[in-house]
């Protein structure tokens, strides 16, 4: 076990969360620019967030009860000193990365994911629309090597707290630019405006948590240049958060239990990239950035 007992930092976040919000919309509100807020998105957003606790409290044995399980297969006990939870830190926030990679390339893991992404507005709610159905898609298991190394799963879970709270602040528009040194080396509300952009040039583009130099040394930087729009490249119109929460799960079901198919086919209808069908009547995340591009040169 960790000499240390770790906070839920996130619970403690709560309040910033919410004054962070209020200060955004008062200055959108008294400059008249730096992003938009839109009533019934923002409660959407907020609905989602809620139920994305409620899922943490129901489910949340399951991430770490496995962690817990094979914590005794670990390598090492490397302790809880300032220096491993630095550590930890930075290499769950490459685990993360990864997390975030798949969140996008596996249509099991959009299903999850891509309630993040359906805000056409882009302000401090958004980044509490998160999912209510994360726990189904099994990305906890990207974290072993992590347990497995000798990081104790209650540090796994602490350190994943803040890479959170970190995300928080970059979902503006109130915020232009950081330093040049800061965004060389940190994800910023630039940098991560460009992620939920449906501009083609902006799909699957700067997965970073935190540290932004995994997405320059894994080929998936893309630095901000036209505005982005946000959203999904087919926008769901809808804010109801049942909705929101289950609609890519409804598609998948759709897709896969449709007559005349091969198992190959329904299989990747679960696993290939989001867009991907059988019969070459939609167009994944690299059809669409290959069609921009060849129709800018």
């Amino acid at each position: 076990m960790p000499d240390v007992v770790f906070p839920d930092v996130v619970q403690m976040a709560v309040p910033l969360f919410v004054v962070a919000i209020l200060l955004e919309l008062a200055w959108i509100t008294l400059k008249r620019r730096g992003g938009r807020y839109e009533t019934r998105d923002a409660l959407t957003s907020l609905a989602m967030g809620a139920g994305n606790v409620i899922e943490g409290l129901l489910l949340g044995f399951v991430a770490y009860g496995y962690f817990t399980f094979i914590w005794q297969f670990r390598l090492f006990d490397l302790g809880s000193s300032v220096a491993v939870i630095v550590l930890c830190f930075i290499l769950n926030d490459l685990a993360y990365y990864w997390i975030h990679r798949f969140g996008h390339r596996i249509r099991w893991v959009w299903a999850a994911h891509v309630v993040h992404h359906s805000s056409q507005h882009y302000n401090l709610t958004t980044a509490l629309r998160q999912t209510w159905t994360g726990t189904f898609t099994l990305m906890m298991l990207v974290k072993t090597p992590l347990i497995l190394l000798g990081f104790h799963p209650a540090m796994v879970i602490f350190v994943s707290g803040l890479n959170l709270i970190y995300q928080f602040w970059i979902h503006t528009e109130a915020i232009n630019k950081m330093p040049r040194w800061f965004e060389a080396v940190m994800n910023t509300p630039s940098h991560h405006r460009v992620h939920h952009g449906r501009n083609p040039r902006y799909l699957d583009a700067n997965y970073a948590g935190v540290l932004i130099v995994w997405d320059k040394m894994f080929g998936t930087f893309v630095a901000e240049q036209e505005t982005p729009e946000y959203g999904l490249v087919f926008n769901l119109g809808t804010f109801n958060p049942l909705r929101v929460a289950t609609h890519e799960w409804v598609g998948i079901f759709k897709d896969v239990f449709q007559r005349d198919i091969t198992m190959g086919d329904r299989l990747k209808y679960m696993f290939a990239p989001p867009g991907w069908s059988h019969d070459g009547s939609r167009e994944t995340a690299d059809m669409l950035k290959a069609e921009q591009a060849k129709d800018s040169s």
